[in-house]
């Protein structure tokens, strides 16, 4: 089938969207509506801000139970959402759970809305891996990030990572997309720069990957069962706008890291981002970098950070236009000189991005060894919902190519046939 928008425009959203500096003083408002006893699942660190004690208080002013899971952690282990069901179960809590509400990063907006299906569903959170596998709607979630980076904000999947079977797995289906995000700006102003750096780098590959998807050309039934659709017009326009935000607002917030509109920027982008993926789908970098997880204690963001500069010099090929309009949202490629160049111009500040905010450049930095290629490469060629939407044919000798060119840093304009 022919690689092409073809005028196809999809999106999946959540019902509402509140964004802008203060915002997150409506979330009482929002969730009166819909429940009067919640369970709000985040981490540590934001349990313990004033922030945190605000929000908290603001909805039990206006007649709000609030139970509160705080013990989410890096990376989602499958652990958390255990615990989630075993102590706030209808068996098991002294009230009834009406909704749920996520207030922190990937991990803890990814926790909400798994715990919500699984609250519900009464399952293994491993009958749900994979695509469409969710039997049915779970409890309604709301979504409060705490970082501009990941966009689970919006998006109907969440990644767990599984300790028995030693690998990241995606549960994709409608049923996890949120009732409504509040995305406030003002909650990453307490964001440690690492964690803004490593989030900032995600947002940059999801916006990459989806302007440089594949067009897929669905059909009705499989619009009707698949997530992860193609490229398509609604999704261009995201992620074009998520890049121009970023171009400029990244550099800003780690110049001054308490510029609450270089932060609304950032954190815009990643919506935009979320918005996109929720679509498209994540490709090539985002399937290599999960079974990387096993080997490096990298952030995610610097992972799919360090392999973005060899992801797109394979996919470029397919890719030349793209690229280079991404050139030109970024006011660095000249329109009257040649596409491959323009294109060339794309990728260069992408990584110039990934400099600005300290990212790593290369896989060798985060702890990759050659002697984990092999491994590696056999995990990603699991990963076949999103290798599907890479823009380039995968294979396992690829992706071992593609690792040693990252290990090397050869960011020289080299070509794998």
């Amino acid at each position: 089938m022919t690689d092409t928008t073809s005028g196809l425009g999809l999106l999946r959203q959540p019902k509402s969207v509140l964004f802008g500096p203060g915002q997150r003083r409506q979330l009482p408002f929002i969730t009166k509506g819909i429940a009067s006893s919640v369970l709000i699942v985040t981490d540590a660190r934001m349990a313990a801000s004033e922030d945190f004690h605000e929000i908290k208080a603001g909805l039990e002013a206006h007649g709000i139970a609030v139970s509160v899971y705080s013990e989410t952690e890096p990376d989602l282990p499958r652990d958390n959402i255990l615990e989630v069901v075993s102590r706030y179960s209808s068996s098991a809590a002294p009230r009834a759970i009406d909704a749920v509400i996520g207030i922190g990063g990937g991990s803890c907006l990814d926790l909400a809305k798994v715990a919500a299906i699984a609250l519900v569903n009464q399952h293994d959170v491993r009958d749900y891996y994979g695509e469409f596998r969710v039997p049915a709607p779970g409890l309604p979630v709301i979504t409060v990030p705490t970082t501009g980076g990941t966009g689970a904000e919006v998006t109907c999947i969440s990644v767990v990572y599984d300790r028995d079977k030693g690998m990241k797995l995606g549960i994709a289906s409608p049923h996890l997309e949120p009732y409504a995000a509040v995305i406030d700006p003002e909650l990453t102003l307490s964001c440690p720069p690492g964690l803004t750096a490593a989030t900032g780098a995600d947002a940059l590959s999801h916006l990459i990957e989806a302007f440089t998807a594949r067009a897929k050309n669905p059909t009705p039934e499989e619009i009707d069962t698949k997530l992860y659709v193609g490229k398509n017009r609604l999704t261009d326009l995201f992620a074009g706008h998520g890049l121009s935000l970023l171009n400029s607002g990244l550099a800003r917030v780690v110049a001054n890291p308490q510029d609450i509109n270089a932060r609304a920027d950032v954190m815009f982008a990643a919506y935009a981002a979320g918005m996109a993926i929720n679509t498209t789908g994540t490709a090539g970098a985002h399937a290599i970098q999960s079974p990387m997880a096993t080997y490096s204690d990298a952030p995610h963001g610097f992972g799919v950070g360090a392999l973005l500069p060899y992801i797109m010099r394979f996919n470029l090929p397919a890719r030349v236009d793209a690229f280079a309009e991404v050139g030109r949202i970024f006011g660095v490629a000249d329109s009257s000189s040649p596409l491959i160049e323009q294109a060339h111009a794309a990728i260069q500040r992408v990584e110039e991005l990934l400099e600005i905010v300290g990212a790593p450049l290369d896989v060798k930095a985060i702890g990759l060894k050659p002697e984990h290629f092999d491994a590696v490469a056999d995990q990603a060629m699991m990963a076949t919902r999103l290798l599907a939407n890479n823009p380039r044919v995968l294979t396992r000798e690829a992706v071992i190519a593609i690792l040693q060119k990252g290990y090397e840093g050869d960011r020289s304009w080299w070509e794998l046939v």
